[in-house]
């Protein structure tokens, strides 16, 4: 569900970005609200999403784009051998820790991107076969990928868990701020 985003303060297109992605970041946050652990992790349709797993996904994706940005290597490198567990939560993994280290992805994104010289820096792609050659990206292009992305991911997460017990989005939002929605 989409909430109002407010408008920035005039030039600060930093904040505005980081406003959007803070935005999606709660919708999938109030996806998972009132959940048990065994919930977040039910698949309830033909696909292998489960809410526990969107959430590692995107705090996975965030700090990874961060990572490339600092050209830094990513927290947890992913390739065939071990992507399919960038979708599940594995081994001691919970929705509390995810939660938690999404969290301090969040404040790393926000302190990295507002102490940035210029959201024009370029930095480059890796050398990944789905990335162009000798490719480069900008700082805002990352941030309007991070929304796009998780954006993308709140919208799987409204649905499954509709699927999961009915709850939309409007009452999860109403639920998160102590109303009703008659």
């Amino acid at each position: 569900m989409v909430t109002h985003v407010s408008a920035e303060e005039r030039g600060d297109e930093r904040g505005a970005l980081l406003a959007f992605i803070e935005e999606q970041r709660g919708g999938i946050r109030r996806a998972l609200l009132g959940l048990t652990e065994e919930q977040a992790r039910t698949r309830p349709s033909a696909s292998e999403l489960s809410l526990g797993g969107l959430l590692k996904h995107v705090a996975e994706v965030e700090q990874s784009w961060i990572a490339r940005a600092k050209q830094e290597p990513p927290a947890i490198r992913r390739d065939q051998s071990n992507w399919h567990e960038t979708f599940q939560l594995v081994g001691e993994e919970t929705v509390a820790s995810q939660l938690a280290c999404w969290e301090q992805v969040a404040a790393e994104t926000e302190k990295f991107i507002r102490s940035a010289p210029s959201l024009d820096d370029t930095f480059p792609l890796p050398p990944d076969p789905w990335f162009p050659p000798e490719g480069r990206v900008s700082l805002r292009w990352v941030c309007l990928h991070l929304i796009r992305e998780t954006a993308r991911h709140a919208g799987h997460a409204d649905i499954i868990r509709e699927s999961l017990d009915g709850k939309t989005a409007f009452e999860l939002v109403a639920q998160e701020q102590g109303a009703s929605w008659g």
